[in-house]
């Protein structure tokens, strides 16, 4: 369910206590972000009050978002869902709203890509997911969809991954499935 937040900004005290949890989470997981400083992290959420928003939807829905990469270039942060599972806010729902609308009975109450556009960010690709593996184990008792190639969805599917026997495993199912145990997982550059 998207926040009815049109303008997309938090409150004074909202804004404190992500800071506050985006913090714990950042010095307890170092290993996510090595040579990165909080100070600046934090510097930069300040100024981009849209981006502090999309965080506080990943993290309401069970996302637990850290960030997990920085591109010097584009002085951005990239932050991840890292909770340990498919984040719980965000699961029993379909790949995206054409598969939605296709269902004709039993229709999840949403699809991932429009939770992760209304809230601001954007699944993980196949590519990144991968890269989120190499920092801890996720998903191991989950799934999680990614971004589908339009090859793919034109023909009526789309792809999740997860992790079992110590691999990565990407799958395919229709668009229009979902299931308890698959949700996404989202990113966000700041």
């Amino acid at each position: 369910m998207a926040n009815e937040n049109n303008n997309k900004t938090l409150a004074q005290e909202q804004c404190e206590e992500l800071l506050g949890a985006l913090k714990a989470r950042f010095e307890k997981n170092m290993h996510r972000h090595e040579g990165l400083e909080w100070a600046r992290v934090q510097e930069k959420l300040e100024a981009n009050t849209e981006k502090l928003w999309s965080l506080s939807e990943m993290e309401r829905t069970g996302g637990e978002p850290d960030v997990v990469g920085y591109v010097k270039e584009k002085d951005e942060y990239i932050f991840y869902d890292c909770s340990t599972e498919s984040p719980k806010g965000r699961r029993s729902v379909c790949y995206d709203r054409e598969a939605l609308e296709s269902r004709k009975k039993h229709k999840p109450e949403n699809s991932a890509i429009d939770m992760a556009t209304s809230m601001g960010i954007e699944l993980l690709t196949e590519d990144q997911y991968r890269e989120l593996q190499k920092l801890e184990n996720f998903d191991m008792k989950t799934s999680s969809w990614v971004q589908t190639p339009t090859n793919i969805r034109k023909l009526g599917g789309a792809i999740f991954c997860d992790r079992r026997y110590d691999t990565i495993f990407v799958y395919h199912n229709g668009a229009e499935s979902y299931y308890a145990a698959r949700g996404f997982r989202g990113s966000l550059k700041v």
